[in-house]
């Protein structure tokens, strides 16, 4: 039987298009946070994990994994069954990996030598992904932040940046939240912080280099995901171009976007922001709401986020270049921002 062969996390993601990348932790290690696009094959449970780890604690390596050679025996048949599955319905081959490298991987992978495919390990394990993550979050970029008031449709601009092929970072997309007292509606779970800090390297691994890199500006928390302490920092001292959009716009936007949700939806958000708004002021927004005169919700809405918005450009130091934004004219407004980003020149 040959050597199973191992590779670095960067050897693995510089061919990650040519593996089926597999992780055999436990169902809750996987579900806390993974590397993007792999599949979970447990080779021992949770329980079995606590068990083996108890008994590692307790009465020392050789007894532990005794004990999970034990607990895995009657499933090598079935387990064995599903790497094959895994290949098969893939037709690409497995790359291997646990916690740090260690025997959970390297039995999985035996078994997949014992089918007579290759077999391979990533150096390191999930660890050495999370220490490569942090590399790529503090690493300097020219980050371009697109600023600008609510309503202004930043996340838009970013979506019109990815067609025209620049390099993006949609925060609140791989969040699933939108930042705002709103922006959890209709949109699914948010994913743990850990997973929302590998996603946002899997994004960064596939921009191109020596171009800019757009990305919205954000609080530190987004929902219940906060923005990396080294990506926060990149983003303080970068470029922040502020889209002007006419407020009348903005106010439709805003109705656009929120203005078919659920009344009772809308009515516990806002409520949510009785600190921040005030109580008269909260009061006022949420029977706008009962009236059902939503534009006047919007307005009373828009006085706190305003204040938020420039409190915040105040309190960061932050100048930003002002470009005005007319989404009538989008392919103009586009190529100004581009142009002003000096995006396409190579440094």
């Amino acid at each position: 039987m040959s050597q199973i062969k191992a590779l670095s996390i960067q050897e693995a993601l510089s061919q990650t298009g040519s593996y089926c990348w597999i992780d055999v932790r436990s169902e809750s290690e996987f579900a806390r946070a993974h590397i993007p696009g792999a599949i979970n094959l447990p080779l021992l449970n949770d329980e079995e994990r606590a068990l083996v780890g108890t008994t590692y604690k307790l009465e020392g390596r050789e007894a532990a994994v005794q004990l999970g050679l034990r607990l895995m025996g009657p499933k090598f048949e079935s387990y064995y069954q599903s790497l094959l599955n895994v290949a098969k319905t893939h037709n690409k081959k497995l790359l291997l990996h646990c916690w740090r490298g260690g025997l959970r991987s390297q039995i999985a992978a035996t078994l997949v030598q014992w089918s007579g495919l290759p077999a391979t390990m990533i150096q390191g394990g999930y660890r050495s992904f999370r220490h490569w993550v942090f590399s790529m979050l503090e690493a300097p970029r020219d980050y371009v932040v697109i600023s600008g008031h609510t309503g202004t449709g930043k996340t838009e601009v970013l979506h019109l940046l990815e067609k025209a092929d620049a390099n993006v970072i949609d925060l609140e997309g791989l969040a699933n939240h939108k930042g705002s007292a709103l922006g959890g509606l209709g949109l699914p779970a948010q994913p743990k912080n850990e997973q929302f800090e590998n996603l946002i390297a899997i994004s960064l691994l596939r921009c191109k280099p020596n171009q800019p890199v757009f990305i919205e500006n954000e609080s530190r928390t987004i929902g219940h995901c906060a923005v990396p302490q080294g990506l926060w920092e990149r983003m303080q001292v970068a470029r922040y171009i502020e889209l002007n959009v006419d407020r009348d716009t903005r106010i439709q936007r805003i109705l656009l976007e929120y203005g078919t949700f659920p009344m009772e939806d809308l009515k516990s958000q806002t409520q949510k922001l009785r600190k921040r708004l005030g109580g008269q002021h909260e009061q006022a927004a949420i029977l706008a709401l009962e009236e059902g005169n939503l534009k006047h919700w919007v307005v009373l809405l828009l006085v706190y986020y305003d204040k938020s918005y420039t409190h915040f450009l105040e309190k960061h130091k932050i100048e930003a270049q002002v470009l005005n934004w007319d989404w009538n004219q989008k392919e103009s407004s586009l190529l100004s921002l581009l142009t002003l980003a000096n995006y396409g020149i190579t440094k």
